[in-house]
């Protein structure tokens, strides 16, 4: 199609997309993320096409493929609209019975709808199911909508109206209007991003670069992954209305190559984009200039951390470096740069919409918005989960993960990651949001969150996170190498039954060392699984030092009667 040269034919697009809709036309939604296509959705896909093929069906009903919805352990996940009815782990074999007798005939197939384990009764309307309920879905939301390949239906759903009202406003507006909603980068740090995009504008030089970290090494995290797969769109927007704010023209997207379809799915979205004048020269006829590149990361943990991800995508080894000038006035090649995550781009677009004090509204006092969680652990309901900032770590894991399955006891939560801290039973009810996990001795974090139960050994948990992050330290900086190394040589002697007095109190001053002296974040906050173990479950470790026994009958030592 022609590129779209003024904001009024934006408008207009839209309002032909919108009304060639048929609101009767069933269109059956599967999930096509990365956990569903584990599930086989591509199978099922095939499978509705053929046979609303052979069946005639085209004119009434459409199949289309979406992003990951969230409830990743019940996929393959389908729904059919507009009556939005559920159904859960679907299997190729299940199609033919779902057009008989659903589109058919409007019968429900009972076996595959979900079934509410506090009230043991089943659940037809998606929107009724408890691990939905109890969300508000604001970000995530529009991933069980949109075939994310397809710009049109991003556009059907309000897609590119923030950047059509942004170039409207003056950069220092939008500054503002971002400063004033309380957005925190979603990544880790939670630093305001209207002050970094308000230092990155001021800092002098004409070439300045906008980043999007899409890199995500934490393990049992995927929830910048599923953004990326589910709603592109939704994450380049943002980065172009940041870009406009800042003065920059010229973008980066940081993916790691192990995530195949995010590749894909953002390729295709900058190349829609660009099609329709919405990226490249001149945007909407504004006169600003913007364009977008992919840079594929090689997997490496460190490389979440900005100035080493900076140095990868220079070409160069993924490392750190001293602080002591911000990336935000000499970053990438020594030019002005604004580094934000995925959740925190696709943030933007809702707050140019909706204002910030709507926006403010929403979360506690200095945590505001949706957070996205990846619950996953020891969980009933496994999946994506995004709360209002304060909602508590008991509603999470109970009321919306489902509780501890078979019958086991709630031992710990573990957020923010691998150098994220263990937060026992104790503080449950704790309020999610950045201070009150790092009162606690946790963190954010990019938001992984691992349940632990009772046949959990937290000594050996801590071990098996130092153990991660030994192999991910770039070691550059001594404190965090020869530190961590010494951690788990510490630990690993402590789980093999090897432990003596005193190794507690080494571990707490080898901790202390590296969070005082390490160059970066990471062996910053590398002693957090350590060191919060050890506050929350010291008795774990003199059992494994005093009485040679693991308490869970986890470690080699042997178990506890």
């Amino acid at each position: 199609m022609a590129k779209l040269k003024s904001v009024g034919e934006l408008d207009a697009l839209r309002k032909t997309i919108t009304g060639k809709k048929d609101p009767k036309k069933t269109v059956i939604t599967v999930c096509n993320g990365t956990g569903c296509q584990a599930f086989g959705s591509k199978n099922i896909l095939a499978a509705f096409q053929e046979a609303i093929k052979k069946q005639k069906l085209e004119s009434k009903v459409a199949v289309k493929p979406i992003g990951c919805p969230g409830f990743c352990e019940r996929g393959t996940l389908v729904t059919i609209k507009p009556k939005d009815i559920f159904y859960q782990r679907v299997r190729p074999k299940d199609v033919p019975e779902i057009l008989t007798e659903t589109i058919g005939k409007g019968n429900i197939v009972e076996r595959l709808l979900y079934t509410d384990r506090a009230t043991n009764q089943k659940v037809t309307d998606e929107s009724d199911v408890p691990f939905y309920k109890r969300q508000m879905r604001l970000i995530i939301g529009n991933n069980g909508l949109i075939d994310p390949t397809v710009i049109e239906d991003y556009l059907a759903v309000g897609g590119y109206a923030a950047l059509a009202k942004a170039l409207k406003m003056t950069p220092e507006k939008i500054i503002d209007e971002v400063k004033k909603s309380g957005l925190r980068g979603r990544g880790g740090a939670g630093f305001p991003t209207g002050n970094k995009w308000e230092s990155t504008r001021k800092a002098r030089g004409k070439i300045k670069y906008v980043i999007c970290n899409a890199d995500e090494g934490d393990p049992g995290a995927f929830m910048d992954r599923s953004l990326v797969e589910g709603n592109p769109h939704s994450v380049l927007e943002g980065m172009i209305i940041g870009a406009y704010a800042i003065g920059s023209h010229e973008g980066y997207i940081y993916i790691r190559n192990e995530y195949p379809l995010a590749v894909r799915n953002m390729t295709i979205a900058l190349e829609q984009a660009k099609a329709h004048g919405l990226l490249g020269r001149n945007i909407l006829g504004s006169g600003f200039n913007f364009n977008v590149q992919i840079k594929r990361g090689g997997g490496a943990f460190v490389c979440g951390e900005s100035t080493a991800l900076m140095a990868s995508l220079e070409g160069k080894v993924g490392e750190p470096r001293a602080k002591y000038i911000h990336t935000s006035e000499q970053g990438l090649w020594g030019r002005p740069s604004n580094l934000n995550n995925v959740e925190t781009w696709a943030n933007v677009p809702l707050i140019i919409n909706k204002g910030a004090a709507w926006y403010s509204k929403i979360g506690t006092k200095n945590s505001k918005g949706t957070k996205i969680f990846a619950l996953v652990g020891n969980i009933v309901n496994t999946g994506l989960v995004e709360v209002p900032m304060g909602t508590t770590l008991r509603e999470i894991v109970y009321d919306i993960g489902g509780g501890i399955p078979k019958g086991r006891k709630f031992k710990a939560v573990q957020t923010g990651g691998p150098s994220g801290g263990m937060i026992p039973e104790s503080l449950l009810d704790l309020p999610v949001d950045f201070d009150e996990l790092t009162k606690a001795g946790s963190m954010m974090g990019s938001g992984g969150m691992i349940v632990m139960d009772e046949k959990t050994c937290m000594v050996d948990m801590a071990r098996y996170y130092t153990t991660f992050l030994e192999g991910e330290s770039c070691g550059k900086c001594l404190p965090c190498r020869e530190g961590l190394r010494q951690m788990r040589y510490i630990l690993d002697g402590i789980t093999e039954g090897r432990g003596k007095k005193g190794d507690i109190e080494l571990l707490e001053e080898l901790s202390a060392m590296m969070v005082d002296a390490s160059l970066c974040q990471l062996g910053q906050s590398a002693p957090n699984p350590v060191m919060s173990s050890i506050r929350h479950f010291r008795d774990e470790y003199e059992a494994h030092i005093k009485d040679k026994k693991c308490p869970a009958g986890v470690c080699k030592m042997g178990r506890s009667k």
